[in-house]
């Protein structure tokens, strides 16, 4: 199938109206030139998270990025500001740093030549008898950095508008729970084999928790009382109000912020494009998507803890509690979304019609056909504000 007859699918399906909506066909998630176009209008336009800042709490600390062909370091710099710069050396043109980790200068792994915490060079073994060559010549490009309630986020887009004026009313939405105060006790890098849109839905919708997590999660998730709102422009989101199966999934009492029924309300957030938060009363955790191909996707995963579980004298015990369910989780996850993925590349696979609780899965396939087709979403949206 072509990319026109994949977008024109595509649109057809974003035309109909919620109570006769139907899953994005196969093609928008199997092809290759499909997410070619994915690539220019969403993931080299958009903010794309990377972590949170508290993991780059002192001078040098620094994590890796590669955010639609573009290497990417994100680091703390010596007066304490977070910064991003081009992770490829201005010499020969490998990348710089691997992973994360702490440097005092930044040394480039082919012929050592040396950048400070600026991006300025600092050296350049064996240039002195270069006539063209002045060493003040080369910075590294910036990147563009915010940060936004304790995440970090870049883009390649120097016209993108603020996280501030793109996220205000999310952030007014879940003001109440602080997160900017919780505390990541992990972050972890994985690669899936399924489409970085497979599973960014699996993320937007508990339909699947009762059967996909039965193991875990799915027992104490009682779908008929998810409230599943329609989305707004930037956004996707869903409630879980509950008694949570862990002590830290409700609101610590010592936690006098959290009143009624907010003390054991779940959000679930999709942030367009690609950054996915379940935030509680007691934790957090997240994703951060990026396609490795229309197959495979590279995710960032992190988790942790409020500031009452982390001061608690149980918070070690906290901590290996959530990452233990969160692990079990994410098995059952990939095993499920990897399955969809098969499934979607099937020539016999068709789009089936979407329950009331996809609701979110329903908003995402109009941003996605905004974005790569053009598409008018006001209807929609006029529509969900009815």
């Amino acid at each position: 199938m072509t990319l026109s007859e994949s977008i024109a699918e595509l649109v057809e399906a974003a035309a109909r109206p919620f109570e006769d909506a139907r899953a994005m066909p196969p093609s928008v998630y199997t092809s290759e030139d499909f997410l070619a176009r994915e690539t220019e209008t969403i993931f080299a336009k958009e903010w794309i998270c990377v972590g949170r800042s508290s993991s780059l709490a002192k001078p040098g600390d620094y994590l890796t990025y590669d955010l639609a062909g573009q290497p990417v370091v994100v680091l703390r710099d010596k007066e304490n500001v977070l910064r991003a710069f081009s992770n490829v050396c201005l010499h020969r043109m490998s990348t710089l740093l691997e992973g994360s980790g702490n440097k005092r200068l930044i040394v480039c792994p082919y012929h050592a030549w040396t950048y400070g915490l600026d991006g300025r060079l600092r050296g350049a073994p064996f240039m002195a008898e270069t006539t063209g060559f002045c060493k003040d010549d080369y910075v590294l490009p910036t990147i563009r950095c915010e940060e936004w309630l304790g995440w970090v986020y870049i883009t390649l887009d120097s016209d993108r508008p603020s996280l501030a004026s793109t996220l205000g009313t999310v952030e007014k939405m879940i003001a109440q729970y602080e997160v900017e105060n919780y505390v990541e006790c992990f972050r972890e890098t994985h690669v899936w084999d399924t489409n970085w849109k497979v599973l960014a839905e699996n993320f937007m919708e508990s339909y699947h928790l009762p059967v996909c997590h039965a193991n875990t999660v799915g027992g104490f998730s009682k779908l008929e009382e998810m409230e599943c709102p329609a989305g707004l422009p930037s956004f996707n989101y869903h409630w879980i109000t509950k008694e949570a199966s862990l002590a830290i999934g409700n609101a610590h009492p010592s936690n006098t912020r959290l009143q009624g029924r907010w003390r054991n309300t779940t959000a679930l957030l999709t942030l367009y494009p690609s950054h996915l938060i379940t935030l509680t009363p007691g934790y957090f955790w997240y994703l951060s998507l990026h396609p490795k191909g229309a197959g495979q996707v590279a995710m960032v995963f992190g988790g942790g803890l409020s500031p009452e579980f982390m001061a608690d004298p149980r918070a070690e015990e906290y901590v290996a509690s959530l990452k233990t369910l969160l692990d079990e989780v994410n098995l059952e996850d990939r095993g499920c979304t990897e399955k969809v993925f098969r499934g979607l590349s099937a020539t016999a696979a068709r789009a089936g019609h979407l329950s009331y609780l996809e609701r979110p899965i329903y908003d995402f396939m109009h941003y996605i056909a905004e974005r790569v087709a053009g598409f008018d979403r006001s209807f929609a949206l006029a529509q969900a504000a009815e």
